[in-house]
């Protein structure tokens, strides 16, 4: 199941928890050109041929240490983990090493991972995360005495994290916010507060964020570097466009911030209105609303095997892509440079949101809208 990395350890230790994060990771490496040498072969650089035709770059001599070392803290949700496996994939395809961990197999299985990792963490030089929050990743990071530490996207949170940083706040997701600290959320302080020290940068610690998502506020002594998509575009694409409209799920009504009755409506008209066809699910949305969806609306539930930014470039997508606030207003703009499609965001109606939402809920949203480049913006959708 699991691939070791060499004796020595690797350079680089990379630990991600969704497919958006190792996408992420691939395209931080082919930034730094880490690895092996380009794959040769035709179509390099306009991503004509697909990646399963193309030759993997060389394996890591028998021996030699890995230049990185991607290191996958598996979920449990089956959606979740067929796309991780699919990404994995193309991680190994580049000649990056993959191991996969059941970090949440059972009672055991958190120490079990954490055992076998710490070797790694102490050799490794640069340490890559895909998601800060993450109390799997605080605890490791109280492990590795790596003088580089990376935080690469994790969709909007990303944006979360940065001010927190900057602000010296304590570490909490924008949807829980607002709320008192639950029995965990105190147990864990400690390492949560020993994670936000170690992403500060000092004179022994260098932090770097890739990102495509806007900072209003960048953390003093952080190097901030652009996330373009650069590997998504050369590997993918140019995508075949259709007429019709594609519209993008969320999962705001599965993380408790909107109710799902006003959702379906908001689904039912935003299809109607621009003649949506078809639905990409996102990973986390239940099944039931899935086919509450499908019924009600008639559109074509898409449940996509790669995130969505590799999905669209792929082809084929509609000439207009619908989505609600979301990290792929921010995304599918720049996977998508170069072809004529149209990404438009539809605002949150404040009376869509429950009563269990964040109380910051409503301007988190609103400026992840507000602060998108390259889309059409659309008010909040009314009932038809």
């Amino acid at each position: 199941m699991s691939r070791r990395a060499g004796s020595a350890g690797p350079h680089t230790l990379a630990f991600v928890e969704s497919p958006v994060q190792l996408l992420n990771v691939l395209e931080w490496a082919h930034l730094h050109a880490l690895g092996a040498q380009e794959a040769p072969g035709p179509g390099r650089g306009t991503g004509v041929v697909p990646p399963a035709r193309r030759a993997p770059r060389a394996e890591q001599a028998k021996g030699t240490t890995p230049a990185l070392t991607l290191v996958v803290l598996s979920p449990t949700d089956p959606m979740t983990r067929g796309q991780l496996r699919r990404m994995a994939e193309l991680a190994r395809d580049e000649g990056y090493e993959v191991r996969w961990e059941e970090a949440r197999g059972g009672p055991g299985a958190p120490f079990h991972t954490i055992g076998g990792l710490t070797p790694l963490l102490r050799r490794a030089r640069r340490v890559v995360m895909g998601d800060p929050f993450s109390r799997y990743v605080q605890l490791l990071l109280t492990i590795t005495k790596a003088r580089d530490l990376v935080v690469v996207d994790d969709g909007t949170a990303t944006m979360e994290f940065v001010a927190q940083l900057a602000r010296g706040e304590r570490l909490v997701r924008w949807h829980r916010k607002g709320g008192r600290p639950g029995a965990r959320d105190l147990i864990f302080a400690p390492v949560s507060s020993s994670a936000r020290r170690r992403l500060t940068p000092s004179a022994k610690r260098r932090v770097e964020i890739f990102s495509s998502m806007p900072m209003d506020e960048k953390p003093e002594g952080v190097t901030v570097t652009a996330n373009d998509f650069a590997w998504t575009r050369a590997r993918f694409g140019p995508p075949r466009i259709t007429k019709g409209a594609d519209m993008v799920g969320t999962s705001l009504v599965e993380t408790g911030v909107v109710d799902g009755d006003r959702y379906l409506e908001a689904v039912r008209t935003l299809a109607k209105t621009h003649g949506a066809t078809r639905y990409f699910a996102h990973r986390r949305e239940s099944t039931d609303k899935l086919h509450r969806l499908a019924a009600e609306t008639g559109l074509e539930i898409v449940r996509p095997d790669l995130p969505l930014e590799l999905i669209a470039r792929r082809g084929p997508i509609g000439r207009t892509v619908l989505s609600f606030p979301s990290t792929v207003v921010h995304t599918l703009p720049l996977a998508l440079t170069g072809t004529e499609v149209r990404v438009a965001v539809c605002d949150i109606d404040p009376e869509w949101l429950t009563q269990n939402a964040s109380p910051r809920a409503q301007g988190f949203l609103s400026g992840v809208t507000g602060t998108a480049r390259d889309v059409t913006r659309l008010s909040a959708v009314t009932a038809a």
